[in-house]
């Protein structure tokens, strides 16, 4: 395979199975159906704060409660805490092994919540202030 094949099969894998927070807002606040966005952290983290609408299901939970929470058809989408952590690569294996559309979501929490989208806690809904490093504070898309 030549070096520009192989660059093509890599990253059109790579956005085959990986999304960014921008686009997984994107597609929750158009309503896009059969979207299912999974917090695979654990229940302190979960409680700490997690996307509005998303389900809390840890990685190793998933083999056994998925089939009863998720939609076989559904668009999965998995994510933990940021760019540190593989957590949500795991989270989407696992999904994969079920059969499961499944992808990525990279940036994690930390980005949703840097990036200044909903994040839903025990005491409500909350946003932060978009961080300059992450994302255009003016909130226009980076168009990227």
């Amino acid at each position: 395979m030549s070096d520009n094949a192989a660059a093509l099969a890599h990253f059109a894998a790579r956005l085959a199975f990986e999304t960014d927070v921008s686009d997984v807002a994107a597609d929750l606040a158009a309503g896009v159906p059969g979207v299912v966005v999974v917090d695979s952290r654990s229940r302190e983290s979960w409680d700490q704060g997690h996307i509005e609408g998303a389900v809390h299901l840890p990685t190793a939970e998933i083999a056994a409660r998925a089939p009863g929470l998720v939609p076989r058809e559904a668009a999965v989408v998995t994510y933990c805490w940021g760019p540190g952590c593989n957590g949500a690569t795991r989270a989407a294996l696992e999904f994969a092994k079920l059969g499961y559309r499944v992808k990525e979501m990279i940036g994690g929490f930390e980005y949703w919540a840097r990036e200044g989208f909903p994040v839903e806690s025990a005491s409500g809904v909350t946003r932060r202030p978009v961080d300059a490093l992450t994302a255009p504070v003016s909130g226009i898309d980076c168009a990227c």
